[in-house]
């Protein structure tokens, strides 16, 4: 049983996560994450993976000892502190694998086949005067994948019926019958689509920059559905801009809400708000996990989906 008040729920939850939450829970609300904590002896924060949780929020409430985030990435959460002041965490990993696959998919056929410039080609009736181009199929392609984690693994099933051949890339080989690259420029050089579903982390950080964006080429496209700061948008954006690489489908940046200016003004790029497990039923099951998690804290049970940093 969960005491009333004794979670500080910290950031703005979309509608259909608060309804859970309130359902299950009393919480004491702090929307904005950069304001002083509330008074009171909270033992626990539930909180998103896409909020910035400062260090500072932490020290104001020193009787925290567990946080709860909605979200398969920790990024956002100060770990070397936690880990410093003996606080767990958990996390919301496999309950969104099923959305963000069929995101990814949907992206990569989008990019390829030009979906949404091919909706548009019809709505301005500009196909009574002329036919649209010629795109581009997926099947006889090699589609890296950098992460082959859960993920990445359920993303590379699903794309073996389209008649794909799949490579990976990560900290080592795993039992799967994909060809394993040691590196993320090797992956590239041997892929035609490359798609990143790998963690954020500082060896992670920025692996997508100029030289990784030669080796996948003229005619190579790009799929970013892990975090944006795998990737050198600098760079992106250049090669995106001088044809270096065909096209690029990006779900995450570097500075959400408010991406790079850059890939607005461009034909080659397709864009979408972080949606990758933005579907009712997904959102729902994240936000059970993480309350679950807390009732498993305060029954001093251990965490269903602990994160060991």
């Amino acid at each position: 049983m969960i005491p009333v008040n004794s979670v500080l729920q910290v950031g703005q939850f979309p509608e259909i996560m608060q309804r859970e939450i309130d359902r299950r829970l009393s919480t004491t609300k702090l929307l904005d994450p950069q304001a002083k904590a509330p008074e009171g002896g909270f033992a626990a924060i539930l909180t998103r993976s896409n909020t910035q949780l400062p260090q500072g929020l932490l020290e104001q409430v020193p009787t925290v000892r567990m946080v709860a985030t909605c979200g398969v990435g920790y990024d956002n959460l100060p770990l070397d502190y936690l880990k410093a002041n003996g606080i767990q965490a958990s996390n919301t990993p496999g309950v969104l694998n099923d959305a963000v696959c069929e995101l990814a998919i949907g992206m990569l056929f989008s990019l390829l086949r030009r979906i949404p410039e091919a909706q548009a080609f019809v709505k301005s009736a500009a196909w009574s005067k002329s036919p649209f181009t010629i795109t581009t199929t997926l099947a006889g392609k090699c589609v890296g994948i950098a992460g082959m984690g859960r993920i990445g693994q359920d993303l590379a099933k699903r794309l073996e019926s389209f008649k794909v051949k799949i490579a990976y890339t990560g900290p080592s080989r795993k039992e799967l019958p994909y060809d394993y690259h040691p590196n993320i420029k090797a992956l590239a050089q041997a892929s035609d689509v490359l798609i990143l579903a790998c963690p954020a982390s500082p060896e992670t950080d920025k692996m997508i920059n100029a030289e990784v964006l030669d080796a996948l080429g003229p005619q190579g496209y790009l799929v970013n559905i892990a975090r944006g700061s795998v990737v050198d948008e600098g760079a992106l954006l250049v090669a995106l801009q001088q044809k270096k690489i065909a096209g690029a489908a990006l779900d995450v940046f570097e500075n959400e809400p408010n991406p790079n200016a850059g890939f607005l003004n461009i034909d080659n790029v397709l864009l979408t708000p972080h949606i990758g497990s933005a579907t009712a039923e997904t959102r729902q099951l994240m936000t059970n996990l993480a309350i679950d998690n807390l009732e498993a804290f305060y029954n001093q049970q251990p965490l269903l989906t602990e994160v060991k940093n």
